[in-house]
């Protein structure tokens, strides 16, 4: 009862506070520690001499205020912290521009007389594996056909020459693949050595990304393979 009563008395003092503030002229809008005190001694002027509030209820009030700023100045750190370790983690990731991670589906920059290494994962085998390089215009270039396969991941190299064995122009290039699982084809995904172009940070959540050859970009956490 004694705190409903000084919760009732500190709401009656809350119009009187807010006309101080505003000949003060003040631009925080939150409530700091000497808002609180201001209004908090407001309150015990005011307060009905023939019902005063307990001590009790005032050291309820007191109490609630210090747990709420703890509250406040342990968010505002921990804001601070992920701030900080958002932009350490992105120096740190500045260390893999230049070198190649392992990206799935997405053009690979070829240099002439380069080639691009990948992996098939074919966790139940296959009775067969057809990967297929295009250009950057969606030209098929070169078949690179594998016999059966066992469970597990299949490597997949090609020398950066097409059909005719001749080395391909420079430019971007795409491997898919086709595998034949228990008597049927199917279309599997073909992770590829791609280089990294560039490290960017998202400023809502700190997420760091990859740019790598063809612009795609993909989340930090998503790199499962780090490659010369």
């Amino acid at each position: 009862m004694a705190t409903d009563i000084a919760s009732s008395s500190l709401l009656k003092n809350v119009s009187r506070f807010e006309d101080v503030k505003d000949q003060a002229k003040k631009t925080n809008e939150d409530m700091g520690k000497q808002d609180f005190l201001t209004l908090f001694t407001a309150q015990l002027q005011n307060q009905n001499p023939l019902e005063p509030v307990k001590n009790e209820a005032f050291v309820a009030q007191l109490a609630q205020f210090s747990q709420l700023e703890a509250l406040t100045n342990m968010q505002t750190s921990l804001d601070s912290f992920v701030t900080s370790m958002s932009g350490e983690r992105m120096l740190g990731s500045a260390a893999l521009i230049g070198k190649k991670v392992a990206v799935t589906d997405t053009p690979t920059q070829v240099t002439s007389g380069s080639g691009i290494e990948g992996s098939i994962d074919l966790p139940f085998g296959a009775s067969g594996v057809q990967v297929n390089v295009h250009d950057r215009q969606g030209r098929l270039v070169q078949e690179l056909i594998a016999g059966p396969q066992t469970p597990g991941t299949m490597p997949v190299a090609w020398d950066g020459k097409d059909a005719a064995d001749n080395p391909v122009p420079s430019g971007l290039y795409r491997l898919s693949a086709n595998a034949v699982i228990n008597g049927q084809n199917v279309k599997v995904p073909v992770s590829t050595l791609s280089t990294v172009r560039a490290i960017s940070t998202n400023p809502a959540d700190g997420s760091v990304s990859v740019e790598v050859d063809g612009g795609k970009s993909m989340l930090l956490t998503d790199v499962k393979r780090v490659g010369i």
